[in-house]
């Protein structure tokens, strides 16, 4: 027989399933893997697809699988339709490629924890209290769009703001591991330390049920902190510093000398094996005219970001009784006219150990850290923003009153601009086109003023039924 009778006599595919059952949690959108495994996954995603194909494991011994790809279904039909590729070898080496399409019909079962949540909320089996000992919250509101990018608290029944810090609830332990370790990888953390409390015990079949805490603390050291390392740090780090300021926080925390450009790594083991605090943050910021610049070095790049040092003559807004003359690393965007947000070492009063320890090293005056766009007319507070971001459904702590609210919000301000300036913060994040922002508000924000580009958002849409259908059509 020529190949073409033989693929009509011959059904390759007879004996493979068309029609398989999975189990499906419609709470949190996860599948059963047998036997007590549950798979989270969205509709038409790799995940599913590589989950669908396993459950055809034994049938797909007896051919050899070219292709798979989803068949369009109504998301509400519980229907998932995969159309397999696939090929066998029949009478006298012949190979026949066919097609099929296997309906796998979903199951509505509720998983072992949204049940238990669904029994009682507030049911919880682990729970990672993340703390950090500084006076903003300008790191949680960045770990928080972490978080949302990768979906990492996806298994959190509950999220709630504690005071500095926030507390995730788990209804199993395993997912709770998997959180602590997630964090370990995105910024400077302690080792989590674990304490477990007993809730009930069964002496028939010797079980018992536990409740576990896990104490999460992410180094005090912030992005815009000024510091003064410690002698063994600093000698440790090739004679850095002393004084060096905090360009990056990951889970390796970036240090840069402003007067040398010299630049260190510092990971997340190195400072907790000799840890230590800011000698000032970003709450005690000073703005600054800036009369004059003096270009001294040519630009030089550090970690892709371009400095230049450059000698300025700067006076503090609120005083021009004294001006001071002092060396800075932002010769490469300060300009006369422009004014600068820096360190007033000049009238602070420190109280520092480890500044104590270098007899010999003289205090400069001024350290300026960033260029300010607050004189700027279109820099208004509150103003809306054509992108937006999403945010984690946390309970907030009403018991501080009204006034840790307006803080929260100043906060989230001040990091909402730490955005527009700083690409490189916003490299891992998710921002999302704002619909609500009016087109008559596009006017420009000013002459170098910072932006988001439009090619940096995501669309934040959901198409409709009768859209997507009249996409169908168009196509």
């Amino acid at each position: 027989m020529c190949v073409t009778c033989l693929r009509s006599e011959v059904d390759i595919t007879e004996g493979l399933r068309k029609n398989v059952t999975i189990v499906h949690c419609p709470e949190c959108d996860s599948y059963l893997k047998p036997p007590r495994t549950w798979l989270k996954a969205q509709l038409e995603s790799k995940e599913l697809l590589t989950y669908c194909v396993k459950r055809l494991e034994t049938d797909l011994k007896k051919v050899r699988l070219v292709n798979a790809e989803f068949i369009w279904t109504e998301p509400h039909s519980k229907r998932v339709k995969v159309k397999l590729k696939v090929q066998k070898e029949v009478l006298n080496g012949v190979i026949l490629e066919q097609s099929y399409v296997v309906e796998y019909v979903q199951q509505d079962q509720m998983c072992e924890s949204c049940t238990r949540f669904q029994a009682n909320p507030d049911q919880w089996v682990a729970s990672v209290q993340l703390r950090q000992r500084v006076l903003h919250r300008r790191t949680f509101f960045y770990l928080e769009q972490v978080l949302l990018k990768h979906d990492a608290a996806a298994h959190a029944i509950k999220i709630k703001q504690r005071d500095q810090g926030i507390d995730f609830f788990f209804g199993n332990k395993s997912h709770a591991l998997k959180f602590v370790g997630f964090l370990g990888e995105v910024s400077p953390t302690d080792k989590s330390k674990r304490s477990e409390r007993l809730v009930s015990h069964d002496t028939k079949n010797n079980t018992y049920n536990y409740k576990y805490t896990f104490s999460v603390e992410i180094s005090p050291i912030c992005r815009e902190d000024l510091i003064c390392l410690p002698p063994r740090v600093a000698v440790s780090l090739g004679n850095l510093g002393p004084l060096v300021i905090c360009t990056k926080v990951t889970n390796n925390i970036t240090l840069l000398d402003p007067f040398t450009l010299r630049q260190c790594f510092l990971d997340k083991d190195q400072y907790w094996r000799y840890p230590f605090k800011s000698l000032l943050s970003s709450r005690q910021l000073v703005e600054y005219d800036v009369f004059n610049v003096e270009i001294v070095s040519p630009e030089y790049n550090v970690d892709s970001f371009k400095y230049v040092i450059a000698d300025v003559e700067v006076a503090r807004v609120t005083d021009y009784g004294k001006l001071f003359y002092v060396r800075t690393h932002l010769g490469h965007i300060l300009k006369p006219g422009d004014r600068a947000l820096g360190y007033d070492l000049y009238g602070v009063n420190l109280n520092d150990d480890d500044v104590d320890k270098y007899r010999d090293f003289i205090l400069p005056e001024v350290i300026l850290m960033k260029k300010s766009y607050e004189e700027k007319p279109h820099r208004k507070r509150g103003k809306p923003r054509p992108w937006k971001l999403k945010s984690l459904n946390i309970e907030l702590d009403e018991s501080r009153g009204r006034s840790n609210v307006e803080k929260m919000n100043v906060e989230y301000e001040e990091f909402l601009r730490d955005l527009e300036e700083n690409p490189e913060l916003r490299f891992n994040l998710s921002l999302y086109h704002n619909e609500d922002y009016q087109p008559s508000e596009m006017a420009s924000d000013g002459e170098g003023v910072p932006f988001v580009p439009l090619e940096e958002l995501f669309a934040d849409l959901e198409l409709t039924e009768e859209e997507y259908e009249e996409d169908g059509m168009e196509e």
